[in-house]
């Protein structure tokens, strides 16, 4: 522990499309530590390791972030590598969703955070909503193709000539 006996919590993300599975595990992050730090995934990060760039700019989701009141600080994270972090903020905690633990990137930050002194805890990842299928369904909306992405979404193709013909 930290800060006169603090437990200091790190919770690393791209939060794009700010969605429930986000806000789940800042609230459960909040509870397993009394000062929380969210990393916002920069976008040249997110870019060279996901292929895509965010939907939202770094800077709105950083806003975004803090505009929370569970969280104590925001910062940048351009890193791929958590102990750079941890060598950056000396957490004692990182909080990941459990679609990391048991996979080769869980067990590489198991490690790396064990060689510092830092816990690795795991959140149920929230299965129904993800921002990778909100971009696909905004995307496909966008397109006019919003029904082939089944019934969670219906969206007919806008007319040959572009007009609404409803």
């Amino acid at each position: 522990m930290t800060q006169a006996g603090k437990v200091i919590g790190y919770a690393p993300g791209v939060f794009d499309v700010f969605h429930m599975g986000h806000l789940n595990i800042l609230l459960r992050a909040r509870e397993h530590c009394d000062h929380l730090i969210v990393g916002v995934v920069t976008d040249e990060r997110v870019q060279a390791v996901k292929g895509t760039t965010p939907m939202m700019p770094l800077d709105e989701r950083r806003e975004l972030v803090a505009a929370l009141d569970l969280v104590d600080a925001v910062v940048d994270d351009d890193s791929t590598d958590k102990v750079q972090m941890w060598e950056r903020l000396h957490f004692d905690v990182i909080f990941k969703g459990d679609d990391w633990q048991g996979t080769p990137k869980g067990d590489q930050l198991e490690a790396g955070m064990a060689s510092v002194g830092a816990r690795v805890v795991y959140f149920p990842y929230t299965e129904h909503v993800s921002s990778t299928r909100l971009r696909d369904l905004i995307n496909a909306a966008n397109a006019g193709q919003a029904h082939i992405l089944g019934d969670v979404v219906d969206v007919e193709a806008p007319a040959a000539d572009g007009g609404d013909h409803t």
